[in-house]
């Protein structure tokens, strides 16, 4: 769900920034670029990772490995960053409202 709502978040800023509704896709990193965000090269590294894993960790094949591999501190580490982004989309959203 980390993904979901970045997701959602992006487009938000997009149809707001863009005055159109974005296509339908999940990649977060295509949304960054069609917004034109300057993001960060740690926020940049974590959404990379987060795109890369958001369906196998939705739909997986193989649920065992998946809860071996997402573990109680990996999936809380996931959730800091998620909230660290979800923060900083806020802000550039604020920036984008105060012209």
């Amino acid at each position: 769900m980390c993904h979901l709502s970045i997701e959602k978040a992006l487009k938000g800023i997009y149809t707001y920034k863009l005055q159109q509704i974005p296509s339908k896709t999940y990649n977060l990193l295509y949304l960054i670029e069609k917004i034109g965000l300057n993001v960060s090269e740690k926020l940049y590294n974590f959404i990379f990772s987060l795109n890369r894993v958001s369906i196998p960790t939705r739909y997986p094949d193989n649920l065992q490995r998946m809860l071996k591999e997402y573990n109680k501190e990996r999936v809380e580490d996931i959730l800091k960053k998620t909230l660290e982004a979800l923060k900083w989309l806020k802000i550039e959203l604020q920036k984008q409202l105060s012209f």
